[in-house]
């Protein structure tokens, strides 16, 4: 299998995927489409719409009714960002590489467009009872995971705690909490969301989830590694903004030998329980040590 090209054509389907489900640019109400639009199509490795897309798959997933809930999951996840970005949270001018949504279209847009993804995201996942309503009961419960995970149980949580312990130094322990969250939630949604929609048992789902809170940990330490040893122009965002904001990460914790011994443990650990699964996951497996080794 060649990674590159396997990943590069899901890629290409799911930025289709997501441009099919834009709210059309009309209305007195425009410039909150076009901020939204600016935002979700600003790039990025679509990392939690693929994840959910192989889970579906991995479970006998053939069918359409993935995709709203693909394209749901990446709205929160951008808003999440938008509202990262703003002046009271991290005050960032550019991610991946231009300028951040509330530098262009201004604060209160920029706010404005993180809600109306958040919103508009459950919009799109419920149109998905229009494509399959016999699955009704699956649609729903998916739903259900996508909602915690991304609440005050989930990434809203562990940003919540990251913002308020943020200026100095916390435990160990604190921190894998705020990982965990603020995450590792989103990326356990996406893998049960898929497994959910393809008809997986209820320990599979279980399973999924363990191996998902193990990469989205793996993925977050990997995060703060780069963010000592990677540059600007690679990352497309400013680095050392940790240690400039003196927050606690994996490296000012274990230091950068012991956070990488860390995140190979973690992502060896998830790659192992996948395989124990029975099922066909050689992409899966070959994503996750893509996701944790990367150099961007």
């Amino acid at each position: 299998m060649n990674f590159n090209e396997e990943y590069e054509k899901r890629l290409t389907e799911i930025e289709s995927i997501l441009t099919r489900y834009l709210p059309e640019k009309e209305g007195y109400q425009k410039i909150i489409m076009e901020a939204m639009e600016y935002s979700l199509m600003a790039g990025g490795k679509r990392l939690r719409p693929m994840l959910m897309l192989e889970s579906f798959r991995l479970f006998g997933g053939r069918t359409a009714c993935i995709e709203p809930f693909m394209a749901a999951l990446e709205m929160i996840h951008t808003y999440s960002l938008v509202h990262d970005d703003l002046p009271a949270m991290d005050n960032d001018d550019y991610r991946r590489g231009r300028k951040t949504t509330h530098v262009v279209y201004g604060e209160d847009m920029g706010i404005l467009a993180g809600d109306a993804l958040l919103n508009y995201a459950f919009e799109t996942a419920c149109k998905a009872f229009d494509l399959e309503p016999e699955n009704s009961l699956r649609i729903g419960r998916a739903l259900k995971i996508l909602a915690e995970k991304a609440g005050i149980y989930g990434m809203i949580g562990g940003q919540v705690v990251d913002v308020r312990e943020s200026g100095h130094r916390i435990s160990g322990d604190l921190l894998e909490f705020i990982y965990r969250l603020k995450t590792s939630a989103l990326i356990e949604s996406a893998v049960m969301t898929g497994a959910v929609l393809a008809g997986a048992a209820d320990e599979e789902i279980r399973r999924m989830e363990e191996i998902a809170g193990k990469i989205g940990l793996a993925f977050q330490i990997q995060d703060d590694i780069l963010d000592v040893t990677g540059t600007e122009e690679l990352l497309g965002k400013p680095v050392h903004s940790d240690e400039k904001n003196e927050k606690t990460t994996y490296v000012s914790w274990k230091g950068l030998e012991g956070s990488r011994r860390e995140a190979a443990r973690l992502t060896d650990e998830a790659i192992a329980d996948l395989r124990a699964l029975g099922r066909d996951s050689a992409y899966l497996e070959a994503l996750f040590r893509w996701l944790v080794y990367r150099d961007k």
